[in-house]
């Protein structure tokens, strides 16, 4: 049945009442104007009548008049030129001081200059890699923060070489953080893989913690799957075990000075998030956007310990596409498109789990793919076009943040790396309580809920990735020339002819750069062209 449309209220009233309403209007501006009449407040303005034509020297009169306004005009020029002037003076007093050759005011220049640079170079390479060389220096124990769905990619050789390398007698600990992202039998044999070169620490952190000065809103009505989301975000497993870990450890120095814990990792492996479950308050910003930590943060959690939050490892541009995709900040910094990482990611992943993890059907391609992904999600442009960019950046985001569940292999046969022996290794076990370690982490294990490993994807790993530890000015911009000229070296492939033409082509257009955007499609369609091909002679015969 057709639903009836809503016709608007009426605006008639009654006869008496529309009367009634008028007198009662007549009534009030009646009363308006007597109690202006009293007042002597009139509306209308008095219209300038002038001088009558009858009036003796009316001529002399007008002229009097009119000079009388020439003088009023000349008087306001004259107060506008010495306004000017005196504006113009303020302003040469103001370069003169500024100008000055005195020791304060060089200082005051110097000190504005380094103030701006520094607000602009705040999210720069060279600034990231001098804070995180800072907490290197100022921590006695480094915690490595690892992603438990791809720990070895996780790690950073060049920043464990360079803490061994550090003078204090520095200790590593990793510790293993998005657990209840990964099977059990996965996370049990990568435990007892890691531990054969530093202590391990099993660690699932909140998400959910709020700060205590905001007020959450109550709502009245609640969904359960709402519920159950924020009861898995709240719950902290872990923390007890390290802080007990540290302790014990803090209390073995014979030093009077608090133990300094550096927390360092690539970003959006959640150090802010553990530092943040450790205090039980929000004390460090965290969030699904990566890179979001910019400088060093002292948060105390005891007497004895102090851990020191730090911005992310940044990546090496060597490494290979798939961990730039998920270690690096390129995407937020604009260097690659969210739909490169996407496909990246998707070429390392069985396609069947990753219907099943995403329900959608068979694709093609990473194309295809975002394409259905944005029709499920709703994700459309104007005139009904899925955005496949807004899906990408949900599928990305999906697997940075910690949401989606991967897992990779571990490897067979455990060999040390090149900056570890067995004396190092032996060092770094000693001054530990892990008896107590191993029993913190069965305690762990025993109360976070795992996901099944036929719902896990999974992952094919890349190894450790390579971070810098200190970024020269002219260093990125080389790494990128030389990968982009490889790019295009493998994207364009020569004939012999076009070799041979090549230099001189290049000779003439030395000076000429052009820079091409990034295609957003997937170039493998090798499977499908030979069944889109038409065929002519079929019809056409």
């Amino acid at each position: 049945m057709k639903r009836p449309k809503l016709k608007k209220a009426s605006k008639r009233l009654s006869c008496s009442k529309r009367y009634k309403i008028k007198k009662k209007v007549r009534e009030h501006h009646r009363k308006l104007r007597k109690e202006a009449k009293k007042k002597g407040v009139s509306k209308r303005v008095k219209k300038d009548l002038g001088v009558p034509s009858s009036a003796p020297f009316k001529e002399e009169v007008l002229r009097e008049a009119e000079q009388r306004k020439l003088q009023i005009e000349e008087e306001k020029e004259r107060q506008r030129q010495a306004n000017k002037e005196e504006r113009a003076k303020k302003r040469k007093k103001e370069e003169a001081a500024s100008n000055e050759t005195g020791p304060q005011a060089k200082k005051t220049r110097k000190d504005a200059l380094a103030r701006k640079q520094a607000a602009v170079n705040r999210s720069s390479k060279q600034f990231l890699c001098a804070e995180l060389n800072k907490v290197i220096d100022a921590s006695d124990v480094i915690i490595e923060v690892l992603d438990a769905r791809d720990p070895q990619g996780s790690r950073c050789p060049q920043l464990e070489e360079a803490v061994l390398q550090r003078e204090g007698n520095k200790k590593i600990l990793l510790l293993l953080n998005k657990i209840d992202l990964v099977p059990k039998e996965n996370l049990e044999k990568w435990i007892g893989f890691l531990q054969k070169e530093f202590p391990v620490v099993a660690f699932k952190a909140s998400t959910l913690i709020q700060d205590k000065t905001l007020q959450a809103k109550k709502s009245r009505i609640v969904a359960s799957n709402d519920i159950l989301d924020k009861s898995r975000g709240v719950a902290c497993f872990g923390s007890s075990c390290l802080s007990d870990l540290l302790m014990s450890f803090a209390s073995k120095t014979q030093s009077e000075a608090k133990l300094k814990v550096g927390i360092v990792g690539f970003p959006n492996v959640g150090k802010s998030s553990l530092i943040n479950s450790m205090k039980g308050v929000l004390a460090c910003n965290a969030g699904v956007k990566r890179g979001i930590t910019k400088s060093m943060q002292e948060v105390h959690i005891s007497k004895n310990v102090k851990l020191i939050d730090s911005p992310g490892i940044v990546a090496s541009p060597t490494n290979p596409p798939a961990s730039m995709a998920l270690r690096s900040l390129q995407v937020e910094e604009g260097q690659d498109s969210v739909l490169e990482a996407a496909q990246t990611l998707l070429k390392q992943c069985d396609k069947t789990q990753v219907m099943l993890q995403y329900n959608v059907p068979d694709y093609r391609n990473s194309l295809e793919f975002l394409t259905m992904l944005a029709k499920k999600r709703g994700y459309l442009q104007k005139g009904g076009v899925p955005d496949t960019q807004q899906a990408a950046t949900t599928f990305l985001s999906d697997w940075t943040g910690a949401k989606l569940s991967y897992h990779c292999k571990v490897p067979g046969t455990h060999i040390l790396p090149v900056y570890l022996m067995d004396s190092v290794v032996a060092e770094m076990q000693n001054g530990w309580n892990l008896k107590r370690l191993k029993a913190g982490n069965e305690e762990t294990l025993n109360g976070v809920k795992f996901p099944n490993p036929a719902s896990s994807i999974s992952f094919i790993s890349k190894g450790p990735t390579s971070g810098l530890l200190s970024v020269s000015e002219e260093q990125p911009d080389a790494a990128n020339t030389v990968e982009e000229h490889n790019k295009e070296a493998e994207q364009t492939p020569m004939d012999s002819n076009d070799a041979e033409e090549k230099p001189e082509k290049t000779s003439q257009n030395k000076k000429l750069v052009v820079q091409f955007e990034s295609s957003a499609l997937d170039v493998n369609l090798t499977a499908t062209s030979a069944d889109d091909t038409y065929d002519f002679n079929a019809h056409f015969k």
